[in-house]
């Protein structure tokens, strides 16, 4: 895994790009009706051209942003909960925020982490590019494990991991204590690239996203669902009770 004048309008993203054949993403299933399926799953949201210019400017810094698929369902979760507030570790040149923006409200507030300015600078262009006002976003530069705990405790809507999954356990219980309750926390790249289904599969990274994987699911305090958009999405609401 690695990692939006005036404000994006709260239920509309920019407007979408032309028809493209669309490439194949990674985690794509390889023929069959499935993949077929898969594909236009996948696609069925349109990238608009921003999100397009940002996944470039990714794949230029050599970063994994999210998918279609999966920044489409981090629209709709963010609009589902009313996100006003919402944390992503690891900026993804901005195309993960660029999504969770569209589905945010006027006023609402994105705080994006990662050890890397570049990533940033990135992500603010991207961000700069559709009007965003600089208040809405909150850059951090910093490991998580040193930020997370000065955010405040059940302060926010939505927190999205997309960093690098080796260490990501020394944060994970903390990422989870901030949201607030019907709050939603989201893995990027849970199938870990169809390694995470295959128990031979024992390399590092596929072992840290499984650990992180089944913290999530045993947690009491959370509703888990995985979904095979993109690389994998697993998403866990906080029970509220």
């Amino acid at each position: 895994m690695p990692g939006g004048g005036s404000p994006a309008p709260r239920s509309a993203a920019p407007p979408p790009v032309s028809p493209v054949t669309p490439r194949r993403a990674p985690g794509a299933p390889t023929g069959g009706p499935k993949a077929t399926s898969w594909q236009y799953a996948e696609h069925f949201v349109a990238e608009s051209e921003a999100v397009e210019r940002a996944r470039t400017r990714a794949r230029e810094l050599g970063l994994a942003a999210v998918g279609n698929g999966a920044g489409a369902l981090l629209a709709a979760l963010c609009a589902a909960v009313d996100a006003r507030a919402v944390v992503e570790v690891g900026t993804g040149a901005g195309v993960s925020g660029l999504w969770m923006l569209s589905g945010m409200p006027p006023e609402g507030v994105l705080t994006t982490i990662d050890v890397e300015a570049d990533h940033l600078r990135a992500a603010r262009t991207a961000f700069a590019e559709v009007g965003v006002r600089s208040g809405r976003i909150r850059g951090i530069t910093g490991r998580a494990v040193d930020v997370l705990p000065r955010l405040t405790e059940g302060g926010y809507d939505l927190v999205l991991l997309d960093a690098d999954p080796l260490g990501a356990d020394a944060y994970l219980e903390r990422a989870v204590r901030l949201l607030r309750p019907g709050g939603v926390v989201a893995l990027h790249g849970a199938l870990s690239a169809d390694r995470a289904g295959d128990p031979a599969q024992r390399d590092p990274v596929t072992t840290a996203v499984r650990e992180l994987s089944r913290a999530l699911r045993s947690s009491p305090e959370l509703l888990p669902a995985l979904v095979p958009s993109s690389e994998g999405l697993l998403v866990a609401a906080r029970r509220r009770r």
